[in-house]
């Protein structure tokens, strides 16, 4: 951990922002998008920062409220914007490249709002820890010229959650965000009921204390996943969590015994890519 090194990745993530005037930045309330506009609020100004939040079917109702949040403890200027994804062609079918589908059409909304209301780019919360994985999204990125900030600064999770800190965002440690859509495996169908039942389930199991939760779905099967550290936690309800579980619709409940997992549902991908 390099709080001087992190330091200096800021300063020049702030030198990138000044070249860049006036931004709009797509707003999850998640670590790295808070981190984004706190310091771009702090570089640019009020006057030229817009966070716009897409609410869509895929985006937990309980980050939407954060989100709004977030925003006003830093006074920033924010919009929430309505977008269905389940209407973008392609999306609900699950393939590979259901990122680049949900990117392309989120950036194909905010792209007529920066031309209309003056602002010179377009941003989101991409980091350096992101450019080795399977990220379709970027793709969709480059092709707008939607730029990444933070990962032109080589700003990583850990350089976010330090300076967050030292900033007094209470963000910084705050679990990894990720759309409810990339919790339903590749290939299933993705359909509104699906997704509420992901997050009325991953809700129930935070009230245990829970923090980091992902509930994957494989057809009937709540393949439910928890940091190692949690899972004694999880156990000692599981009874509770096997019957609400049951309850909102799954047939089958079972505890991945290798824990969490950031796009664990890639791994399916690669194994098919091997054979």
């Amino acid at each position: 951990m390099d709080i001087h090194l992190s330091l200096e990745k800021e300063q020049q993530l702030k030198k990138i922002l000044s070249d860049m005037e006036s931004i709009i930045i797509a707003f999850s309330g998640g670590v790295d998008s808070t981190y984004l506009l706190k310091v771009a609020l702090d570089t640019l100004g009020e006057e030229n920062v817009l966070a716009i939040t897409a609410d869509s079917e895929s985006f937990p109702r309980s980050e939407l409220e954060e989100t709004i949040r977030i925003a006003k403890s830093l006074n920033a200027p924010h919009q929430v914007i309505q977008m269905s994804e389940l209407s973008i062609p392609g999306y609900a079918e699950n393939d590979s490249n259901r990122c680049y589908y949900c990117k392309k059409g989120l950036f194909d909304e905010l792209y007529p709002i920066m031309i209309e209301q003056g602002y010179k780019n377009l941003t989101f919360g991409l980091i350096k820890d992101d450019l080795g994985e399977h990220r379709p999204g970027v793709k969709a990125a480059m092709e707008k010229n939607v730029r990444g900030p933070l990962a032109e600064a080589d700003i990583t999770k850990e350089d976010i959650r330090i300076r967050s800190k030292e900033l007094g965002l209470d963000t910084w440690d705050k679990p990894s965000l990720a759309c409810l859509s990339s919790r339903i495996a590749y290939g299933e169908k993705i359909t509104i009921e699906k997704l509420k039942k992901v997050d009325q389930a991953e809700q129930f199991i935070k009230g245990f204390g829970i923090k980091q939760v992902r509930v994957r779905v494989h057809n009937e099967i709540a393949r439910i996943e928890v940091d190692p550290q949690d899972m004694a936690n999880l156990l000692k309800y599981h009874e509770q969590v096997s019957d609400a579980l049951k309850r909102i619709g799954f047939k089958y409940v079972a505890m991945d015994l290798t824990g969490y997992k950031s796009g664990s549902m890639n791994q399916m991908l690669q194994s098919s890519a091997a054979k």
